[in-house]
């Protein structure tokens, strides 16, 4: 009976959070003290530790209630649930995407949105490099110089060698560079 209460519970946070993982809180609440799978301060303390562990906090934290209801198979189940309706609408705009990809009108909305995407991208990561430089009044050097090192790192692997590095590489390299640095 816990497996089909984790996996009603979760597929609904699945179907109807909407607007992100903060959004889904208040709901991912509901559900999970309405079924009494967590108390409010051990709620309170898995959504801390999602928030601070890689992955979706919605998968993190079904993974988690699944876990500790009903140990792996309930893991499994509880995720499965949040991530189905979201899987199932990809699945569906795909399935209709593949046949009005070739409209001229889709293309034209396609090649409108590349630069939009392009634009966001640069935007959050100027304002990051921006924070992390300009934490106040002040210039944060190493931050900066880490910063530089990176660009350096970039754009001369793409003149040098005539290819982008790898931005796994990248963000491997930062983490050395930022333990040397501590």
């Amino acid at each position: 009976m816990i497996l089909l209460e984790l996996f009603w519970g979760f597929l609904k946070v699945g179907a109807f959070a909407f607007g992100g993982a903060y959004a889904a809180i208040p709901l991912i609440r509901d559900i999970v003290l309405s079924y009494g799978w967590l108390g409010e301060d051990a709620l309170a303390y898995m959504i801390a530790v999602s928030e601070s562990t890689p992955g979706p906090i919605m998968v993190n934290l079904a993974t988690y209630v699944g876990s500790s209801q009903a140990g792996l198979a309930g893991s499994l189940i509880a995720t499965a649930a949040v991530v189905l309706p979201s899987f199932i609408i990809i699945l569906l705009i795909t399935a209709a995407m593949k046949n009005f990809i070739k409209n001229r009108y889709v293309q034209a909305a396609l090649s409108g949105l590349k630069p939009c995407v392009i634009g966001i991208i640069l935007a959050t990561g100027l304002c990051m490099v921006i924070r992390n430089c300009l934490p106040g009044s002040v210039i944060n050097v190493k931050n900066t110089l880490i910063t530089v090192i990176l660009c350096l790192m970039y754009f001369g692997s793409r003149y040098v060698q005539k290819k982008n590095i790898s931005p796994i590489i990248l963000i491997v390299i930062s983490a050395v560079i930022g333990i040397i640095a501590g």
